[in-house]
């Protein structure tokens, strides 16, 4: 897989201001979305805990986290998403910001599963939700989601007890299992659902033929997890310059080209690539600011990408 410092080696040099640094993107402001239910208005570009975000966070380079999370929340990232499941990215996450004072500052979702052969047992589900608020420190946590999609029936309806008392101000549910699409869409249906995550990537686009217009049809927000095909495009475009006609609206890295793709349609609302580095935090970032790829262009990128 070709590393992130050399993508922006090969980014940097297919652009046509080699000066360029990363303070000039903060002359454009962040773009925000707004979620559906209530108009709050989100960072469209966040950071995921999943892959070396979980790896770091499980060995002894937690410097690199608090720097990660230091950056985003400087550059005007807000989003930050999570999991009991990935390792002990939850709990380091949550020390991290609690002594670091960062935890009101972050719009923190988080996930509930703990389904077992299909059926979960109601008292272990509030015992992990209740984990969950002693690792970040917040008497209210701002979206809880079923993780992808355990026993929805008796996880969402402890989400929805507790949106109701207000100690998480939205819930939802997620999947990136193909074989799972056809339960998020009975899901989206039938329940009073703030957020889904769902996988989506500009190799990935089954989600544009029903889920992502059903999430707009229904007004519900959506997280775009592994924009980056976790590392299936890293490999697909090693050795490949980003294209000169990307610099057009901005794009100064792959990252950016694949990040700018998603975040582009209008159904979702906040993309969340994992990381463990501040600078591909403050890459990342920079898809979140200036121009956004129209129809035409989204498509020209998608078919660069075809052919590589």
């Amino acid at each position: 897989m070709i590393s992130r410092r050399a993508s922006l080696k090969l980014a940097l040099a297919a652009t046509a201001a080699p000066a360029w640094s990363w303070a000039a993107e903060t002359s454009s402001p962040v773009i925000t979305r707004p979620i559906p239910r209530s108009g709050e208005r989100l960072p469209v570009v966040g950071l995921g805990s999943s892959a070396t975000f979980s790896t770091t966070a499980a060995g002894d380079e937690k410097q690199r986290l608090r720097e990660v999370f230091a950056a985003m929340i400087e550059q005007g990232g807000t989003v930050f998403d999570t999991a009991p499941a990935y390792g002990a990215s939850e709990e380091v996450a949550g020390q991290i910001v609690r002594e670091n004072g960062m935890a009101g500052k972050l719009f923190w979702a988080t996930k509930l599963n703990v389904a077992q052969g299909g059926r979960a047992d109601p008292e272990r589900a509030r015992a992990q939700v209740e984990a969950s608020f002693r690792r970040v420190g917040k008497p209210v946590i701002d979206l809880i989601q079923v993780h992808n999609m355990g026993d929805v029936a008796t996880q969402f309806g402890l989400l929805k007890e507790l949106r109701g008392q207000k100690r998480i101000r939205y819930a939802g549910v997620t999947t990136t299992f193909p074989r799972q699409y056809d339960m998020l869409e009975q899901a989206m249906r039938d329940e009073p659902l703030d957020f889904i995550g769902v996988d989506y990537a500009i190799d990935n686009r089954t989600m544009e033929a029903r889920i992502l217009p059903l999430a707009a049809d229904r007004g519900i927000a959506v997280l775009a997890y592994a924009p980056f095909g976790r590392t299936r495009l890293w490999d697909k475009v090693r050795g490949h310059d980003v294209p000169p006609w990307a610099a057009e609206i901005g794009i100064r890295s792959w990252a950016q080209f694949f990040l700018k793709f998603v975040i582009a349609h209008p159904a979702v609302t906040c993309a969340t690539p994992a990381t463990s580095r501040a600078s591909n935090a403050l890459d990342n970032l920079g898809a979140a600011r200036g121009e956004l790829p129209d129809r035409a262009l989204r498509e020209r990128m998608a078919a660069h990408i075809e052919k590589l």
